[in-house]
């Protein structure tokens, strides 16, 4: 690395599902992050399998340092889900670049929108134009289990 804080420069972002590590992702979430604990393998890699996904990378090592996914029909829909940033390395944009690499790659679909729910983080995905729902109205959850 050139900075020794490192920089969005010194990563790169890739959808391709032949550079993710199935297991990392896996332990940061079922490990790490609240609305995941406890996930399961199986569920992790049927999630995996079933959606549209980014990881980060150091361009020196190659190394997964983080991750989201995106679950959509490609026409209509997409919901952003399962970011998470590696914690050696947070502070340094990836998040913010993350988002921005889901919403530049949904871009030319046209859908008509693009959710996220998250408890925190909202000044992250801010910065790449999500907003508060001004219409909660219109949105409904299916409880199961």
């Amino acid at each position: 690395m050139s900075d020794p804080t490192g920089t969005c420069a010194d990563y790169e972002i890739s959808c391709d599902p032949d550079r993710l590590d199935p297991a990392r992702i896996h332990h940061w979430l079922s490990t790490d992050a609240y609305w995941a604990l406890g996930r399961s393998r199986e569920q992790q890699d049927r999630a995996i399998a079933g959606s549209l996904n980014f990881g980060a990378y150091e361009r020196a090592s190659g190394r997964l340092v983080g991750y989201a996914r995106v679950v959509t029909d490609h026409a209509t829909f997409a919901w952003l889900c399962d970011v998470y940033v590696d914690r050696a390395v947070r502070g340094r944009g990836l998040g913010t670049a993350l988002a921005a690499a889901v919403r530049d790659r949904l871009a030319p679909l046209g859908l008509r929108r693009v959710l996220l729910a998250t408890d925190d983080a909202h000044g992250v995905y801010g910065k790449v134009g999500f907003a508060p729902i001004t219409d909660p109205e219109k949105l409904m959850v299916l409880k199961t289990g």
